[in-house]
């Protein structure tokens, strides 16, 4: 849907460019924490007398989700490194644009001879993203959300628009409870990762401000 959408709207502007889709394997360590304890609700949500059989049937863990019901939980490892790397910049380099890591991409972990093997769980889109940002080597990651830029204090009184900020800062902010995990905490969590092994600059906004942004005009910069 997105390559579509992507190729009608360049061919209305009259630009040519090449768009792609790549299914993208990343690659996870089968020893993260999350694989023990699997903490990532997927799917709807069920009854507990569905659950129970679901999970005898599937195998499948499930636990209650905030009171609404029950869902089953799948680990969300951190991811370590895009499979497809080499592919993805090449295409880049020559102009084209790449749709990689959808939904967080395919976890897989390195077996002991080299082969992929895939591993039933969900990588964080965001962190996904940080990963394939430094496996291609760029120099900005541009977060589009829901807002249009990161806040301390979301929807209080005090609330406060975050222009411009170091990765220190954004760590500490994040430590201080600013970002939840359910929101901005997986972008600012995966904006200090891109930024620690190399990246230049991470830009947070939304669709709609996303040329302003880029231009320094609007959204949230965050930079070593």
């Amino acid at each position: 849907m997105i390559e579509q959408s992507l190729q009608n709207k360049l061919m209305a502007l009259g630009i040519k460019r090449e768009v792609v889709t790549i299914v993208t394997q990343v690659i996870v360590d089968p020893s993260d924490p999350s694989i023990i304890n699997p903490t990532k609700y997927i799917g709807p949500f069920y009854t507990k007398k569905q659950a129970e059989s679901l999970a005898e049937m599937f195998n499948w863990v499930i636990k209650e989700d905030s009171g609404r019901g029950y869902r089953r939980v799948v680990p969300s490892p951190i991811p370590k490194r895009i499979v497809n790397r080499t592919t993805i910049q090449t295409l880049v380099d020559l102009g084209t644009i790449v749709i990689g890591a959808g939904g967080g991409g395919i976890p897989v972990y390195i077996e002991n001879d080299g082969s992929y093997e895939g591993v039933d769980a969900v990588v964080d889109k965001d962190r996904a993203s940080a990963v394939l940002a430094h496996d291609i080597d760029a120099s900005t990651l541009l977060f589009l959300t829901n807002v249009d830029c990161a806040y301390i204090n979301y929807k209080r009184e005090n609330q406060q628009a975050l222009r411009g900020i170091s990765a220190a800062e954004a760590r500490r902010y994040l430590t201080e409870g600013h970002f939840p995990q359910g929101s901005m905490g997986p972008k600012i969590e995966a904006a200090v990762s891109f930024l620690k092994s190399g990246g230049q600059e991470v830009i947070i906004t939304s669709l709609g401000k996303a040329k302003h942004a880029i231009l320094g005009e609007a959204g949230t910069k965050i930079v070593r």
